[in-house]
C-alpha cells in the first residue's frame, strides 16, 4: 500500500505497523473511528484489510490533507474530521476508537517543528480528555483499542478504569528481550467487566538486532512503501 508523507512533519513508525497488527488480531468491524490519525496509515491498513465503515480525526489540517489523498488513491472511502479529539462530539457513536495518539510526556526535550510536535507530545491531547472523548463517541459497549508509553501504565490503567472503559488485553512492546519496554497496547472496552488478559510481549530484535519472526511478519503484512512530498 502506498501512502505519501510530508516531507517535514510527522513520519509513520513501527508503533504504527504494531498497533495495525495488534487491532488485526481482534478482527474489528463495523463503525471504526481513528483519532490522531496522521497520514491515515491505521486505519488505511485496517479498511483494506476488513470490512469496516472509516472515519478520521486530525487537528492538523496538513496531516488530514495528506490521509484523503492516500485514502483517495487507494480508492478505500473516508469520512474525515478536522478537529480537536478533546472537544469532538459525533452525532452517530462509534463501534471502534483506534489511536496511535501524541503521547511522549512535555517534560521531554521537544521537537521545534510544529507538527510533529503537536504528534507526538501529549500536551495536544491530555490523556483525561483523550478518555473522556473516547467515553463520549462511543457506542455503548464499543472498544477502545490503542498504544501508549509504557511508563505512564499506572495512569493509562486508573483513567481508563475511572471513565468506565475496562482493559481487557494489555501487550507490552521491548525493543529486545532484555530492554525495558516502551510502548503497551490495550484493547479496552466501554462498560465491560471482562477480567484483563496480559499477553506475551512482542519482543522486536534479537540479540543481533534483526527483527524476530513475529514483528518481520507484522510488517510484511502491512507491505506499505511511502513517498515523502510536499503537495
Amino acid at each position: 500500500m502506498l501512502l505519501y508523507q510530508p516531507l517535514n512533519g510527522y513520519s509513520y513508525n513501527s508503533d504504527s505497523i504494531f498497533l495495525y497488527n495488534f487491532i488485526s488480531s481482534l478482527k474489528p468491524k463495523g463503525e471504526i473511528l481513528d483519532v490522531g490519525c496522521g497520514v491515515g496509515i491505521i486505519s488505511l491498513l485496517i479498511s483494506r484489510d476488513f470490512n469496516i465503515n472509516t472515519s478520521i480525526i486530525d487537528k492538523q489540517e496538513i496531516m488530514l490533507k495528506y490521509a484523503r489523498h492516500n485514502f483517495n488513491i487507494s480508492e478505500i472511502s473516508v469520512k474525515s474530521y478536522l478537529d480537536d479529539f478533546s472537544s469532538f462530539n459525533s452525532n452517530d457513536n462509534f463501534d471502534i476508537i483506534v489511536s496511535n495518539p501524541p503521547f511522549y510526556d512535555s517534560q521531554v526535550t521537544q521537537s521545534e517543528n510544529i507538527n510533529i510536535n503537536i504528534a507526538r507530545y501529549s500536551q495536544h491531547l491530555p490523556f483525561v480528555n483523550f478518555i473522556k472523548s473516547v467515553k463520549k463517541n462511543l457506542k455503548p459497549r464499543g472498544k477502545f483499542i490503542f498504544c501508549y508509553d509504557s511508563k505512564q501504565i499506572d495512569t493509562i490503567l486508573y483513567t481508563l478504569k475511572e471513565y468506565k472503559i475496562n482493559p481487557e488485553i494489555i501487550r507490552f512492546v521491548h525493543s529486545k528481550i532484555d530492554r525495558e519496554s516502551k510502548l503497551v497496547m490495550i484493547s479496552a472496552r466501554l462498560n465491560s467487566k471482562s477480567m484483563t488478559k496480559i499477553l506475551p510481549p512482542l519482543i522486536v530484535f534479537d540479540k543481533n538486532s534483526n527483527y524476530l519472526p513475529e514483528a518481520k511478519e507484522a510488517f510484511i503484512k502491512a507491505n506499505t512503501y511511502s513517498i515523502k512530498g510536499d503537495f
